[in-house]
C-alpha cells in the first residue's frame, strides 16, 4: 500500500493554505532546493562543462524518462525528456503523420488545450494537412480512413472528461490511423497505460502532477513499434546519431534520443529528480483510487451545502480525471474569494471553477475545508466585491 502520509510529509505546503491547482502546478518537494544547489554547488561550480559526463548531464533526460516511464505504462529506454510540451507535441503529431504519407487529416477535438491546436494548425499549414477539430464526444465517430494522425489530450483541462485511451486507439488503428496522446493533466494524477493500450505517440509536461516545478521540461514516448521509423520534422543536434562529429547533415539517433532536440535544462531536470522521488514506491492503482476517493468526496460535499452551483465534469469517475469542475455565473469572482481564503483552484472561461486533486499532498482534510469555504463564500455572498469583479473585467 501506498503511504499518503509519506509522500504529502514531503512536500512544502504553505501554511493555512489548501492548495487544489496542483493540476496547473505542483508544489515544491522540499528536497528541491537543497538538490539543486547541490548541483550547483558540487557539480557546475567544480566540473565546469566536463560535467556533462562526470555529472552525467548529458545522459540525464534518458535516465529521468525511465523514471517516469513506470508511471506512464512504458517501458524502459522509451521515454525522453527535453525541451517543452509544445516542441514535443510538434514532434509527435510530425512525426506520426509522416508515418501516414497518404493521408491529410489530423483530427483533435474541441476539449483539447488551446497550445495543442495552435501547434497542429502551424503545422497543417507547413504541410498542407488538414486540422480537423470536432466535439470531445464524437472523436470515435471522426475517425475516418483520411485520418492520419488523431492528437487527444487523454483528461480535458477544463471539464475532466476523460478519453478512453484503448477504445479510440483500437478504433484509430482500424481505420488505419496512428494516435498522440497528450498526458499534461493525466501523467501523476490517473493510471495510465500506454503500452497495455498499444497507443503510437505521447507527450506530457512534469510541472503539473509530477511537482517538476515552473518550467520542468516535457517528455516524448514512442511506441517500440514505430522508434526506428519515426522522422519527426523538428530534428536538433542531441538528436543526432553521432551529435559531436558536427556532420552538416542529420542521421537520426536510435530510438527515442532521436527525438531530443536543443540541449538539455540540466538545472530544471535536477528539481525534477527531487519530485520523482517522493513518486518512489508510490503504486499507480493506489494513486487512481485515491484520487478517486477525493474527488467523489468533494463532489458530495459541494452538492449537498452549495446549491449555487453546476458541476461540469463527468458523474462517472471512470470517466474522469483528478480535477472537477463546477459552474456558477461569476466563477470568477467566486474563484478570487476562495483564493483570498487560502482555498486556491482556478478558474477557467467562462464560468468555471476547477479544483485539480492531486493524491501524493491531498487529504480529505483538504476536501471538507475547500467545500465549507466555498459554501460560506456562496452563502454570505463575499464573492461579490467590487475588487473581485473588477479584476475579472480585465483579465
Amino acid at each position: 500500500m501506498t503511504d499518503f502520509a509519506r509522500t504529502r510529509a514531503a512536500f512544502h505546503l504553505p501554511q493555512g493554505v489548501t492548495y487544489l491547482d496542483g493540476n496547473s502546478l505542483g508544489p515544491m518537494p522540499k528536497a528541491a532546493a537543497a538538490k539543486v544547489s547541490a548541483m550547483m554547488t558540487d557539480e557546475w561550480s567544480e566540473m565546469l562543462i566536463t560535467g556533462w559526463n562526470k555529472a552525467g548531464w548529458f545522459d540525464q533526460p534518458r535516465k529521468v524518462g525511465d523514471r517516469i516511464a513506470r508511471l506512464i505504462g512504458a517501458g524502459p529506454g522509451q521515454v525522453v525528456m527535453g525541451d517543452t510540451l509544445s516542441i514535443k507535441v510538434f514532434q509527435a503529431v510530425s512525426a506520426a503523420r509522416a508515418l501516414r504519407p497518404d493521408r491529410r487529416v489530423i483530427l483533435s477535438d474541441s476539449g483539447n488545450f488551446p497550445s495543442d491546436l495552435y501547434v497542429a494548425q502551424g503545422l497543417a499549414r507547413a504541410v498542407d494537412a488538414e486540422l480537423r477539430v470536432v466535439a470531445p464526444e464524437d472523436v470515435a465517430d471522426a475517425i475516418t480512413d483520411d485520418v492520419a494522425v488523431t492528437m487527444i489530450t487523454e483528461v480535458d483541462y477544463r471539464t475532466g472528461r476523460r478519453h478512453d485511451m484503448a477504445a479510440l486507439t483500437a478504433r484509430a488503428h482500424a481505420a488505419g490511423a496512428l494516435t498522440v496522446w497528450d498526458l499534461a493533466h493525466s501523467a501523476g494524477a490517473v493510471d495510465v497505460d500506454l503500452l497495455g493500450a498499444k497507443a503510437d505517440f505521447a507527450v506530457g509536461c512534469t510541472y503539473k502532477y509530477l511537482n517538476g516545478g515552473p518550467g520542468a521540461p516535457a517528455f516524448i514516448w514512442i511506441n517500440p513499434t514505430h522508434a526506428e521509423a519515426a522522422q519527426p520534422i523538428l530534428q536538433g543536434w542531441m538528436g543526432h546519431a553521432a551529435p559531436f562529429a558536427f556532420d552538416l547533415d542529420y542521421r537520426p539517433a536510435g530510438g527515442i534520443d532521436r527525438m531530443r532536440v536543443g540541449t538539455p535544462p540540466v538545472i530544471a531536470m535536477t528539481a525534477l529528480e527531487a519530485a520523482l522521488d517522493v513518486w518512489d514506491g508510490v503504486q499507480m492503482a493506489d494513486l487512481r483510487a485515491r484520487s478517486i476517493e477525493l474527488s467523489e468526496a468533494f463532489i458530495k460535499g459541494v452538492e449537498a451545502h452549495c446549491p449555487d452551483v453546476t458541476l461540469h465534469s463527468p458523474r462517472d469517475p471512470a470517466q474522469r480525471g483528478s480535477q472537477v469542475g463546477f459552474r456558477h455565473p461569476q466563477a470568477y469572482a467566486v474563484m478570487q474569494a476562495l483564493i483570498a481564503e487560502g482555498v486556491i483552484g482556478d478558474f477557467r472561461a467562462p464560468d468555471v471553477l476547477r479544483f485539480g486533486f492531486a493524491p501524493l499532498y491531498n487529504d480529505l482534510d483538504d476536501v471538507a475545508r475547500a467545500v465549507d469555504v466555498l459554501a460560506a463564500i456562496l452563502r454570505d455572498g463575499t464573492w461579490d466585491r467590487e475588487d473581485f469583479h473588477r479584476k475579472a473585467a480585465v483579465t
